[in-house]
């Protein structure tokens, strides 16, 4: 029996998980996603093109990958039918794709209660607002529906009826069935289908949603994503044990962004975070909306090294830090004087402190060894990977899928 690789996000989301998806994608039969919903935004740039993924797998441009969505993910019908019918005029062979029956439904009242509980939280937590919350509630509540559920008309009726109400049920029941036609031809035994194809020793790579420090257990919280994102998330969340994993590959951005609302105690408040926000096109791949902005976290980056047991790291937009006289990072934590840990994110008067390194002008997307990288930029890179305790297999020096230094 082979083993499965994870690749995991190692801070609040947008690492550019996709992208190195794509990359790896290539050496494996199986690309498999364990979490999240559709607020979690893959793009992936080739050429001129760019293509901006939700709930489809990442592995989608390589053709002979085949794709599975898994049941730790909550689906929202109507975006995985427009991004299939974006993919299929593409020309892709959507046939490759598989949905566990154990995977469940977002549906739009999930959305309501969504956007409905964010304008009535006292902090606001910063959510998409695309019902990923509350569905994943209804999971744990057990009044969730699968997409098993879609193969059996009657039980699909009496559960719809039942959670959103009879004046709403009738016209939700026909768009639902109507979803359920297309899609019921991807619906698998999720368990047994992943199973099989480790068992034929196929070659399977694990993507995860969002990131670490966005862990609905270990994450900042409550300022948090409602799934387990973290590396251990890829057992629950497809139904395989901890000795099917092999290798997990952490993805982290050159310097730290964030979302929404939350603890980030290496964020930026000068020209420098607007600089990182322009020259990183630092916008929601899902909202749009503009993200915070900050130095390297190393503290919050060790913290994830540990909680995934991480083998190797992917640096990604190390070309975005060009330009700056000096880069900082955030190598500790402080309150007073003593010592803090990533345990104490959030408290008040919490202070941090920041090595700076020299930085670097001359233009990077053109290199394709780390070894021949500017020096400072080589050095960044070093520091890095001293701080992760891990090696550091690629460096992305662009937006473009080519664009990589090893």
């Amino acid at each position: 029996m082979s083993k499965a690789d994870v690749i995991v996000g190692l801070q609040w989301g947008d690492e550019g998980k996709g992208r190195i998806v794509d990359l790896y994608a290539r050496d494996y039969d199986v690309v498999a996603r364990y979490g999240g919903g559709d607020n979690a935004g893959h793009t992936i740039v080739v050429g001129e093109r760019e293509l901006a993924l939700r709930i489809v797998p990442s592995g989608v441009m390589h053709r002979h990958v085949e794709l599975f969505v898994g049941g730790g993910t909550v689906v929202n019908l109507q975006t995985l039918v427009e991004e299939l019918d974006a993919l299929a005029a593409l020309g892709m062979d959507l046939t490759r794709l598989k949905i566990s029956d154990r995977a469940h439904i977002v549906f739009p009242y999930h959305v309501q209660r969504d956007k409905a509980a964010e304008v009535a939280r006292f902090d606001a937590i910063g959510t998409t607002g695309r019902g990923i919350g509350p569905a994943y509630v209804d999971r744990v509540a057990r009044t969730g529906i699968r997409f098993a559920d879609l193969l059996r008309t009657r039980e699909l009726a009496d559960k719809i009826r039942t959670n959103a109400g009879d004046g709403e049920s009738a016209d939700l029941l026909k768009t639902t069935i109507g979803h359920a036609e297309r899609l019921k031809a991807h619906v698998v035994d999720g368990v047994a289908w992943l199973q099989e194809r480790l068992t034929q020793g196929k070659r399977v790579l694990l993507e995860g949603a969002q990131g670490t420090l966005l862990d609905v257990g270990y994450g900042t919280y409550p300022f948090v994503t409602s799934s387990h994102t973290i590396a251990g998330g890829a057992c629950t969340g497809l139904g395989i044990g901890p000795s099917a994993i092999g290798r997990v590959i952490g993805v982290l951005k050159a310097y730290s962004t964030r979302v929404g609302a939350g603890p980030f105690p290496s964020e930026l408040h000068d020209h420098r975070a607007e600089q990182l926000r322009q020259q990183g096109g630092e916008y929601g791949t899902v909202t749009g909306r503009p993200r915070r902005c900050g130095w390297l976290d190393a503290v919050a980056a060790r913290y994830a090294v540990t909680l995934n047991g991480l083998s190797s790291a992917v640096i990604t937009k190390l070309d975005v830090l060009t330009g700056f006289e000096r880069i900082g990072i955030v190598t500790g934590y402080r309150r007073g004087r003593k010592p803090a840990g990533f345990a104490d994110v959030g408290e008040d008067g919490l202070e941090v402190e920041i090595e700076e390194l020299p930085g670097w002008s001359e233009p990077i997307r053109g290199y394709r060894r780390i070894a021949d990288l500017p020096k400072a930029a080589r050095d960044y890179v070093e520091r890095i990977g001293e701080i992760l305790g891990v090696p550091i297999e690629i460096v992305s020096v662009g937006r473009e899928r080519t664009q990589l230094a090893r």
